[in-house]
């Protein structure tokens, strides 16, 4: 009987631990593509929601204590100024970040 040796490399002759970081960087790089194009977007959709029920809750508060029902023509107006001043609040702070005020 004759036996061979080949010098064919096979699973049996490379370490374990040599699988370990490999197996790490994909499985990182799987979460982070799953959180870039799966998790980001609907929790970007969650937040954008969130804020504009926030918004819409804000505006019934701060007009209904101006006397102005949701159901008035005048809540519109009402709405239309409290974004107004919204907008200046937010670019107050962008100036103030920027170190222009």
């Amino acid at each position: 009987m004759t036996e061979t040796k080949t010098n064919a490399p096979s699973l049996r002759h490379i370490p374990l631990p040599a699988f370990g970081p490999g197996l790490l960087i994909a499985g990182l790089l799987a979460y982070g593509l799953h959180a870039l194009f799966i998790s980001h977007p609907a929790m970007r959709d969650a937040a954008r929601e969130y804020l504009e029920r926030t918004i819409a809750e804000e505006d019934r508060d701060v007009c209904g204590t101006l006397g102005i029902r949701s159901t008035d023509t005048a809540f519109t107006a009402c709405r239309r100024e409290l974004a107004i001043v919204r907008q200046k609040q937010v670019d107050r702070d962008t100036a103030v970040a920027q170190g222009i005020l």
